[in-house]
């Protein structure tokens, strides 16, 4: 479920109303999930019903809660036996952030088994978005972070949104919500990486499973390599939102796809930090991977061994290479649930 504005417009409209107004959200969930405006100061919040035994039980065992400049997350006890784990936003120049980390803390509950694990749950996204706000405030995305975000875009906009319905290709990006792969589609995975150096190239792959082919009959290996260079003739990373963003036809489309945007740490308010450098795609080379194609999965490592980083170069990759004229035709095949191969 992503959380939009469009949800909270009839929760504040009851302003006069004292305390909050409240809307359950995952009524599917065996969890108690609500979103909620308060109304003494107009705060949104995020809000996980528990018993106050469970409630007391895991803040002891995590010795507290944690808290970030414009958010605080709160145990409220409730009348009866009952508790309330509330993210509260108390800053709306971050109210461009809730909405996603309201939806990502609210979907990692949903998927939980019992109060504990869901108040766990919740802490741990919590702590995510607290890491990855403190770390933008310094100055944004790092320039690694733009290059391959400009990357996953460019693929987006020149491969996915030729051959699919432009909601379900926004959908199929997959990167920014922690996936394997950067793009999952029916039957077939993208992995996307950008580089700005010399031929030839090596290219880093951070874990054992982005390169695994486990229940994935097709996965691709995109490769752009780019001159990025400041005053340069190419594109800026905010050419290609707002232009992705003009392509989108509902506004369901475009409020996904700035979700998207956001969990991966690009901030409107942050826009001008985005105007340099520009990027020009110099090549452009898609491997299938299968056989002998150099990589580690998890059936490769002995017991204990994980989270493994490591390089793989571009020379002598040629034998897996795929055209262009393929890849759509593996694209393609997916809007009927048979890709291509």
């Amino acid at each position: 479920m992503v959380i939009t504005e469009g949800h909270w417009e009839p929760l504040a409209a009851g302003h006069h109303v004292h305390g909050k107004t409240e809307l359950r959200i995952y009524p599917e969930s065996s969890h108690d999930l609500f979103i909620a405006v308060r109304h003494k100061d107009n705060h949104r919040m995020l809000t996980l019903r528990v018993s106050s035994k469970d409630a007391d039980a895991a803040v002891k065992r995590l010795q507290g809660l944690p808290q970030t400049r414009g958010l605080e997350m709160q145990l409220v006890r409730l009348a009866g036996q009952a508790s309330d784990l509330q993210v509260v936003l108390t800053d709306n120049q971050l109210r461009e952030v809730f909405n996603p980390l309201a939806s990502d803390i609210a979907s990692a509950i949903a998927d939980e088994v019992g109060s504990v694990a869901a108040i766990y749950a919740a802490v741990g996204r919590f702590e995510h978005w607290q890491r990855m706000l403190e770390r933008l405030a310094s100055g944004g995305l790092t320039n690694e972070e733009r290059r391959g975000l400009f990357g996953e875009l460019s693929i987006l906009r020149d491969c996915l949104f030729p051959w699919l319905p432009s909601p379900d290709a926004v959908t199929a990006w997959t990167g920014p919500t922690g996936a394997n792969q950067d793009f999952q589609l029916q039957g077939t995975a993208i992995e996307v990486k950008t580089s700005s150096g010399k031929e030839p190239q090596t290219l880093v792959i951070t874990n054992e499973r982005e390169l695994d082919r486990c229940g994935i009959p097709i996965l691709i290996l995109a490769h752009l390599s780019v001159d990025e260079r400041r005053g340069g003739s190419g594109e800026s990373l905010n050419m290609v939102v707002d232009g992705i963003r003009v392509a989108l036809s509902s506004s369901a489309a475009r409020n996904d796809l700035d979700d998207r945007l956001v969990r991966i740490g690009y901030l409107q308010e942050q826009r001008e930090l985005y105007e340099e450098p520009r990027y020009t795609t110099r090549k452009q080379h898609f491997w299938r991977v299968t056989g002998d194609f150099p990589r580690l999965t998890e059936a490769d490592l002995r017991r204990g061994v994980g989270d493994c980083r490591y390089r793989i170069s571009t020379a002598g990759l040629d034998e897996y290479l795929v055209s262009e004229e393929q890849i759509a035709e593996i694209i393609r095949g997916t809007q009927h649930g048979q890709p291509n191969s």
